[in-house]
């Protein structure tokens, strides 16, 4: 009997991160594309930075697409959406997305992006965790993270959590991240300097021009 995927399309999970503050985690939806969009916009300079390594202000409609339609196997996008404390409205407020890579089906290019009024409470470890869970139920062994060369911290970080580097270039440093450690305190710690810094995958792989 095939094992029960407990992140497959239906996947939708409700957390706590304190203070009242309530969170659901499900797949990306072709309707998210504003709200992407509106995310986005809303990082700060220095996040955009981190996340792709230039300094984008904007995406298109065809950056849009891509973002948003999913396999949900080869792409995987969960999306974190933040309820109002009245439990009227709500956004988005993060991505985690990976990417498997067409030439090793067992390794994935990973992306965590939380807009900047939501980082260092615990979001990006839930999500980066949440992402490796569903990589795990997809056959995926490794994370493949792209950061940058000067940033000895998370270089460090992920080097502790098993992480090996492949590649060295244009000032960044690439490393092979597995997504299971049997030391999870170093897992965790990882996982959070990941949400923090993460690579340029999206860059590469959004039409030319989608970013902007």
């Amino acid at each position: 009997m095939v094992p029960l995927m407990q992140t497959g399309p239906d996947f939708r999970e409700e957390h706590d991160l304190g203070s009242g503050q309530k969170i659901v985690l499900r797949h990306i939806q072709p309707s998210d594309a504003e709200e992407v969009r509106r995310g986005f916009r809303a990082l700060s300079p220095e996040s955009r930075y981190r996340r792709f390594f230039t300094g984008v202000a904007d995406l298109d409609d065809a950056a849009l697409a891509y973002l948003v339609n999913v396999d949900c196997k080869d792409h995987v996008a969960i999306v974190a959406i933040a309820e109002s404390l009245d439990l009227k409205t709500e956004r988005g407020v993060g991505v985690a997305r990976f990417v498997r890579s067409e030439t090793d089906p067992s390794v994935a290019e990973a992306a965590v992006t939380i807009v900047d009024d939501m980082q260092r409470m615990g979001l990006g470890t839930l999500m980066t965790k949440t992402l490796a869970r569903a990589a795990k139920e997809r056959g995926i062994e490794k994370f493949r993270c792209e950061v940058l060369e000067s940033n000895d911290l998370v270089v460090k970080a992920l080097v502790e959590a098993g992480g090996t580097i492949v590649e060295r270039a244009s000032g960044t440093v690439v490393l092979d991240v597995p997504v299971s450690n049997p030391d999870e305190s170093v897992v965790r710690h990882a996982l959070g300097v990941l949400a923090e810094h993460v690579n340029a995958f999206l860059r590469r792989l959004l039409p030319p021009g989608a970013a902007r």
